[in-house]
């Protein structure tokens, strides 16, 4: 046990740069007009700046690396970073030929957050708002790719641990299902309430450690069902990370 605490403690310090599989930081915008006519977005010269102060006297595109970007569509836009400034600021064009900038606002300090842009003659006003979206906002490709890439990467390390231990591969099934549920757990309900990723690494471990022990309680003990939880998740977020960097162009 010694070992696999001090395991723990090395592991955890990498668990945010491990998360491009897990749901990233991001925000959500919905559009209100308040203007005669709805002009569509213009994706291609829209843009988010990221502000190291309230004044954005110092700041820098959010640009496009790996997942990170401004995804706009004709109505509304959304955006993934993998670490976002204290402040933002929105620079939107619009089909009609006009741009407009908004207010400088601070960004939350959760996984996901939702903000709606009040769009004017001039000016846009972004400001936070609490409506977490229907559930079923979530069924994005990102979501559904990260749910292939998990199940595949943790049931081959499965396979890799069970065959080691000599212990039934009638246990994958388990893993199966924890791995499912944790993850559509993580991206449908919790990050909307988790201000980090690693947070939702250590709820996985421990819920799908629990899963499996209790699918089968006679082919492995609570220990060996956390070792086989920490390495699934491991394989999982480290090669993840990889994976999804090179299929970012696939994956929104």
């Amino acid at each position: 046990m010694k070992k696999l605490f001090l395991l723990l403690l090395f592991i955890f310090p990498f668990t945010t740069a491990w998360s491009d599989v897990a749901p990233k930081p991001e925000m959500e915008f919905s559009f209100i007009y308040n203007t005669d006519q709805k002009s569509a977005i213009d994706p291609l010269h829209s843009e988010q700046i990221q502000c190291q102060d309230n004044q954005c006297l110092e700041s820098n595109p959010l640009g496009h690396y790996g997942l990170q970007k401004l995804y706009c569509s004709a109505e509304n836009c959304f955006s993934v970073a993998y670490k976002y400034s204290d402040f933002q600021k929105l620079v939107i064009a619009f089909e009609d030929g006009t741009k407009r900038e908004s207010n400088i606002f601070p960004a939350t300090h959760k996984l996901r957050a939702r903000y709606n842009v009040y769009v004017d003659k001039d000016a846009l006003t972004v400001k936070s708002s609490n409506v977490v979206p229907d559930l079923r906002a979530w069924a994005r490709r990102d979501a559904i790719f990260s749910l292939i890439i998990i199940l595949v990467l943790e049931l081959l390390a499965a396979i890799a641990y069970l065959s080691y231990t000599q212990k039934s591969f009638t246990i994958l099934y388990s893993v199966a299902l924890s791995n499912v549920l944790t993850t559509l757990c993580s991206w449908v309900i919790l990050a909307w309430y988790a201000s980090d990723a690693a947070l939702l690494w250590i709820f996985c471990v421990l819920a799908e450690t629990v899963i499996v022990r209790l699918m089968n309680i006679k082919k492995i003990s609570l220990k060996d069902s956390f070792i086989l939880s920490i390495a699934t998740n491991v394989t999982s977020y480290s090669i993840g990370m990889i994976i999804s960097f090179w299929l970012a162009e696939l994956i929104f």
